[in-house]
């Protein structure tokens, strides 16, 4: 094996190899970040429904009362409506 060859093939391997790059100059500029008012509402509104009961007991009592008496009436549309979202989303 030539000694030139191995030099070679050192030389290419190393041409790969990242270079340790200069540090970056500090001329004083700071990284910042801006939200958005989407952004703002959007965080305002997260904190609100984790606040929130995720079940509204007097809606429940409410309609079993009304399934108890059987006064619990339901439109067919509003029926057509969900099943349409569920298959839609």
């Amino acid at each position: 094996m030539k000694i030139d060859a191995y030099m070679q093939v050192n030389q290419l391997y190393n041409a790969n190899k990242p270079k340790k790059g200069t540090k970056a100059d500090k001329s004083g500029t700071k990284d910042s970040l801006e939200i958005s008012s989407f952004g703002n509402a959007y965080q305002v509104a997260k904190q609100a429904a984790s606040q929130s009961p995720d079940v509204r007991q007097e809606r429940i009592q409410e309609i079993q009362t009304q399934l108890a008496s059987g006064s619990y009436k339901v439109s067919l549309e509003d029926v057509a409506d969900k099943m349409a979202d569920m298959l839609l989303s």
